[in-house]
């Protein structure tokens, strides 16, 4: 069980429901035309669901990357990260590829319960839309480093990263309860595509090396460390700013910039990657920028609702 664990990668695991909460709480902060109260709009039954779908993705892409990685040889003597489970030996690649099936089927099986309480029998067209879509987010978690086309050894990561734990998180979720998009949403859905692809530049910068001799031309492999380094500035610099935007647009009170806190671990966490010159120092930054986009989030749900307690009584008191 300990190497289980150890091969879902636990510490990826708050950074891939930010954008499942950040689109959930500007549900239930921001009533539609058609839904006038925050218990209308919010379900725990979605919410609930959704968080078990992405965390199901998340785990589902671990394993897929460790088996991926592992059975091409990837995974190395050469490798600055941590030693993986394949790699060490501890799993066994073909438990490993079971791990992968099993962990599919139940996220198939999460999403599709998902989809069944944010439409019901209603809205067919909405159902086989986000079906097709719980489908293409379990074949693009595999299919990053697993087959001979595995689009990660590509320099396609990146853009996987950004439109499933970003764009569809964020959005996709919040349409699950408002079966609407809100164009000012797509500010924080791409502020965190954007820091989620900056947890993988720096995994990649980590790996420049190993990865390079291997065979998997990242996007780190082909612009060298230096431009990658500028690349990681510009993903940070711009979902920081992209916040700020979203909060001008939306009328903010003073109080309501509390998530600009985050931005302090944020910093630094640039000032550390400018100064670094040993890839393999770069490890610790992964969990620290991880846990600093989760406390974005969170901030940034917090400044969402203005009466945050009336409405938490609500959902306990009336909510479903």
């Amino acid at each position: 069980m300990k190497h289980w664990i150890e091969a879902a990668r636990l510490r990826t695991l708050p950074l891939s429901v930010s954008g499942i909460i950040v689109g959930s709480i500007y549900a239930l902060s921001n009533p539609t035309e058609t839904i006038n109260t925050p218990t209308e709009v919010f379900s725990w039954k979605i919410f609930g669901f959704a968080l078990l779908t992405t965390l199901g993705l998340q785990v589902l892409s671990n394993f897929a990357n460790d088996y991926g990685d592992g059975v091409k040889g990837t995974d190395n003597a050469d490798r600055v990260g941590p030693q993986r489970a394949i790699q060490s030996g501890v799993i066994t690649p073909q438990a490993m590829k079971k791990a992968i099936i099993i962990t599919s089927l139940l996220t198939l099986l999460t999403a599709i319960i998902l989809i069944y309480f944010a439409f019901g029998k209603d809205n067919f067209g909405y159902s086989i839309f986000f079906l097709l879509l719980g489908i293409a987010a379990i074949v693009a978690a595999i299919k990053y480093t697993v087959g001979s086309s595995a689009y990660g050894y590509r320099g396609f990561g990146d853009v996987f990263v950004f439109i499933f734990f970003g764009l569809v998180s964020t959005l996709g979720v919040n349409f699950l309860y408002a079966k609407e998009v809100d164009p000012l949403l797509i500010l924080p859905a791409i502020s965190i595509g954007l820091l989620s692809v900056g947890v993988l530049n720096l995994n990649n910068m980590r790996d420049q090396e190993s990865d390079k001799k291997a065979g998997k031309n990242t996007i780190v492999v082909q612009i060298g460390a230096a431009n990658a380094k500028v690349y990681h500035y510009t993903l940070i610099i711009t979902a920081m700013l992209l916040v700020v935007v979203f909060a001008v647009l939306s009328d903010y009170n003073f109080d309501q910039y509390l998530f600009l806190l985050a931005y302090i671990p944020l910093t630094k966490h640039l000032i550390t990657v400018y100064k670094n010159q040993n890839p393999k120092l770069l490890d610790p930054e992964l969990k620290k920028l991880a846990l600093s986009t989760f406390l974005l989030s969170i901030l940034l749900t917090v400044c969402m609702i203005s009466l945050i307690s009336d409405i938490i009584v609500n959902l306990f008191l009336g909510g479903r």
